[in-house]
């Protein structure tokens, strides 16, 4: 349990929360801050900041519960889908630093937006930069 860190209390169970699941691994709960109704955050009951600390077996885990979760989560408040979100690091606008995924229902005409300002990725930039990102994920092996 990293000090001070509210999910980490959540998971721990010193802190209330509006539950919905719970196992050996991780813990789902109603945010209390929604951007819509239904908004569920899923956390690793152990402290990890974000994506780039928690060991693939502990996420893939997490992940294998997401589909079950978002299916109860839009069927409950009607929703015909939603956003899997996790955001790493403050500059991706991860507020609270406990690694943590959002399931965010989402109908048409419910107020949300992510903005998604696309741009455009030349050929010679795109080689280059798949060229650098996969010598990358070798050198971190």
């Amino acid at each position: 349990m990293e000090e001070g860190c509210i999910f980490c209390k959540i998971a721990a169970g010193a802190v209330p929360c509006f539950k919905i699941y719970e196992d050996d691994l991780m813990v789902s709960f109603l945010d209390i801050g929604p951007v819509v109704l239904g908004h569920t955050l899923v956390i690793p009951k152990k402290h990890y900041r974000n994506v780039l600390d928690v060991p693939a077996e502990v996420i893939s885990s997490i992940s294998g519960r997401l589909p079950m979760l978002a299916r109860a989560v839009i069927s409950v408040v009607q929703a015909p889908a939603c956003h899997v979100l996790l955001n790493s690091g403050v500059e991706a606008m991860q507020s609270v630093h406990h690694l943590h995924y959002h399931i965010i229902p989402r109908k048409y005409g419910d107020g949300f937006g992510v903005p998604w300002p696309a741009g455009q990725l030349d050929a010679g930039t795109g080689r280059q930069m798949a060229a650098e990102i996969t010598a990358a994920m070798h050198q971190s092996h």
